[in-house]
């Protein structure tokens, strides 16, 4: 009777125990200029020229180290900060600040190669300050 009785509690556990253990889909990072934000860039200090823009301001892009190789920053909104960029001089050093986000390309790419996203990122960059850097100056 005891052993009946355990292996009635046992099969029920067996078929209940996964619907309270179940925590659902995990949400998917959103990429892009709208999506989720992966963190902050701070007072990023570069060289004026390392920042690439196309000849009309549409868009804008610049390269960092990452100690393997380069991960790459396109800007969000490069026609809202391509006036900011003009004024500055070709040989100021700059600081720079602003969202990260994943890029979309990225990502797709990312998930068929471990090697890809390992040493080469890309991201897309909500630019929310770019300014001149005058110390010493």
């Amino acid at each position: 009777m005891k052993l009946f009785i355990f292996r009635k509690i046992l099969l029920i556990l067996i078929f209940i125990l996964p619907l309270f253990s179940w925590s659902g889909c995990k949400k998917q990072v959103k990429c892009g200029c709208d999506g989720d934000v992966l963190r902050s860039m701070t007072n990023e200090l570069m060289d004026r020229s390392q920042i690439i823009y196309s000849s009309d301001g549409s868009s804008a892009y610049f390269t960092v180290s990452n100690g393997y190789y380069y991960d790459t920053y396109y800007f969000c909104n490069p026609g809202e900060v391509y006036p900011k960029f003009k004024e500055l001089a070709e040989d100021d050093q700059i600081i720079l600040s602003g969202d990260l986000y994943w890029e979309c390309t990225y990502m797709m790419n990312s998930s068929n190669s471990s090697y890809y996203s390992y040493y080469y990122k890309v991201y897309n960059i909500n630019v929310t300050e770019l300014k001149s850097y005058l110390y010493g100056k």
